[in-house]
């Protein structure tokens, strides 16, 4: 990529775009040009937020974007490219995206007012058929393995390995370029070094830095 095409960062369910203002930080620190995106992820559902980030990217007035995207903000990306070919996406970083579904979020659905505090953009996810990840050049998935968060309190058997909201296994991506686990949890990854470092080499090279693939 070049340094002039933008970095677009977006952000999970129940988040705001300045809860990913550390990341957004340290990925401009390594020279990118870095814009955050901030939908209402509960209120509208992911075709509309996807719509949004189509706008979004649109109004950067440059023929291609990359994208890191946490957790759901992955979710609005990857129905983003699928709905649209105009928006050019040249290197995609999903860093804890449960792209199979969701085993927490199930859990919480059965629970009283569960449902409500998803939203309609997982609601959307959960009941349809997964998009591929055509659109994008380069696709890279950052799991993580430290097993504290939100999701062992709705779901305390979540399967192992997990980052305490989503499993291992949801993170698996058919076709992707790279995959990766990291020791950090859910929300960790928001703010940790090591996120924003390999997020920083997969933009820059389209390979993490120094990695396994799993």
């Amino acid at each position: 990529m070049t340094a002039a095409e933008p970095v677009i960062i977006v952000h999970g369910l129940w988040m705001h775009g300045l809860v990913m203002g550390w990341m957004a930080r340290r990925i401009r620190y390594c020279g990118f040009d870095v814009h955050s995106f901030s939908y209402p992820s509960m209120r509208l559902t992911l075709h509309e937020n996807a719509e949004r980030l189509a706008q979004y990217c649109g109004q950067q007035g440059t023929p291609r974007v990359h994208i890191v995207a946490h957790s759901m903000g992955g979710l609005v990306a990857l129905k983003m490219l699928e709905m649209t070919r105009h928006v050019q996406c040249g290197r995609l970083v999903l860093a804890g995206t449960p792209y199979t579904g969701s085993y927490a979020a199930t859990r919480l659905a059965r629970l009283s007012g569960g449902k409500t505090l998803l939203g309609k953009s997982i609601a959307e996810w959960l009941s349809t058929a997964r998009p591929s990840i055509s659109g994008a050049e380069d696709v890279g998935v950052i799991a993580g393995t430290r097993g504290i968060g939100v999701g062992r309190l709705v779901a305390p058997d979540l399967p192992q390995p997990n980052d305490g909201v989503v499993t291992l296994a949801e993170t698996q991506i058919p076709g992707v370029t790279q995959r990766i686990t990291l020791p950090v949890s859910h929300s960790e990854m928001l703010v940790s070094r090591a996120v924003a470092r390999q997020c920083c080499a997969f933009l820059r090279n389209g390979r993490f830095a120094e990695a396994v693939a799993t």
